[in-house]
């Protein structure tokens, strides 16, 4: 047997969505979890350092090192400096979800699980957030609508077109990522609060993608014959989804022992894997690990 690997999730998020997986990827025995700090930046921050030099590579949750529109990434302040100088390799999930998620949306989907999304209306709850997707629902010919203003600012506009996306980003991201991270990110006990809102654009849709706790903060409760594509769920996510009639659940991550971790734990698992630092690895690399250790996306029919 080879040598074990573990990697850790430290998250902005509740504690209520820890976990820990001892599971076997390519004959090397791993452990992985996930911690949360309910909202308190010095304990993760904490967390991240104390972790330092012990485990193979570290995810961050709750918050994003950067967003991106188009080419221009947008470094989150707070981000970049709890993980400054770190000796582990820390990622995001940004590494996933320009490539994995792109793929799942144009590939694994229509081609394996038999979803097409050309002419289907899609809101997107934050395109900067998960612009691959974004470019990706675009190219198949989804009737997307992005929420970024709506789930991130709380004004309930839809926006149209990828161009307004990266204007609007240029306009915003330089001074939403200097502030503090809560201007961004709902944190601790906020991520367990669901307040519907902006009901308009939850009926449009057929399916509503992107991060689980945007869609669940706000989401009504009637999602009658929805197609949910997100991760990061746990058991009680899953059920939250089922009570309101939701159709299909997709999670571009794995189900692992009823949890399915964020993209950042998927990138730690991939980087881990191959032993390369976060900057070596291209979009190519991830499909090639992640396709090697035979990782597939959760397809659970929910009605």
């Amino acid at each position: 047997m080879k040598s074990e690997r573990h990697v850790v999730s430290v998250s902005l998020g509740s504690s209520s969505g820890d976990h820990r997986v001892e599971t076997v990827l390519l004959g090397h025995p791993f452990i992985i979890e996930r911690i949360g700090t309910g909202g308190d930046y010095r304990l993760f921050c904490q967390k991240i350092r104390e972790l330092d030099g012990k485990v193979d590579a570290i995810g961050i949750g709750g918050i994003n090192l950067t967003l991106v529109a188009g080419r221009r990434k947008y470094y989150i302040r707070d981000a970049v400096r709890a993980v400054e100088g770190m000796r582990t390799p820390v990622v995001d999930g940004g590494g996933i979800k320009n490539s994995w998620e792109r793929h799942l949306i144009q590939h694994i989907l229509p081609e394996e699980v038999g979803l097409t999304l050309r002419g289907r209306r899609v809101l997107l709850v934050a395109s900067v957030d998960r612009y691959g997707m974004a470019e990706a629902l675009v190219e198949v010919g989804a009737d997307v609508v992005f929420g970024d203003l709506m789930f991130g600012l709380g004004v309930p506009i839809g926006l149209r077109g990828l161009a307004t996306i990266r204007v609007l980003a240029a306009i915003l991201l330089p001074v939403l990522t200097r502030g503090p991270f809560t201007w961004l990110y709902p944190t601790g006990k906020k991520q367990d609060q669901v307040t519907p809102k902006f009901g308009r654009a939850y009926r449009w849709a057929e399916v509503i993608a992107g991060d689980s706790h945007l869609i669940q903060r706000f989401m009504p409760d009637d999602l009658t014959g929805k197609t949910i594509i997100t991760n990061t769920i746990t058991a009680a996510g899953v059920e939250a989804f089922r009570s309101r009639r939701a159709a299909l659940l997709v999670t571009t991550t794995p189900e692992m022992e009823g949890r399915s971790f964020a993209t950042n734990v998927l990138e730690a698992i991939v980087v881990a894997l191959s032993g390369l630092r976060p900057e070596q690895l291209g979009p190519a690399d991830y499909l090639d690990w992640i396709r090697r250790a035979g990782l597939r996306p959760r397809v659970e029919r929910l009605a």
